[in-house]
């Protein structure tokens, strides 16, 4: 990636790690797509935090000069799409998360979740 990439893709990690984002992973897309270079898929635990998280990357990126080309998805919550042209951030609810399944669409890892937020096994 681009430095301009490498600096817009740090600034929305640490948004979405300031207000506690979950499952925080990135995808490296130059060599899928000619659309955007960067794509970050995060979990909030509610819809609340949710838009919270894709406003807080949204505020952040603004803030240090990058335009903010659209938003996508904050009347429900469940789903928040902030594209910054090169970087495109996708906010989900665990269950959408899983349902869509960017990760394995984009060549990532799908995270596994645990809705009791401990380890467990079957004996």
């Amino acid at each position: 990636m681009t430095e301009y990439v490498d600096a817009m893709r740090d600034i929305a990690v640490l948004a979405l790690e300031d207000i506690k984002a979950k499952e925080i992973q990135v995808l490296d897309t130059k060599t899928l797509t000619d659309l955007f270079d960067c794509m970050i898929v995060a979990t909030g635990e509610s819809n609340r935090q949710v838009r919270a998280l894709a406003n807080n990357v949204a505020v952040e990126l603004k803030a240090k000069g990058y335009e903010i080309l659209s938003t996508e998805g904050e009347e429900t919550g469940d789903w928040v799409l902030v594209d910054a042209g090169s970087l495109v951030v996708h906010v989900m609810l665990p269950a959408v998360r899983d349902y869509y399944d960017l990760e394995q669409l984009w060549g990532g890892q799908k995270p596994t979740f645990n809705p009791l937020g401990k380890a467990w096994s079957a004996v």
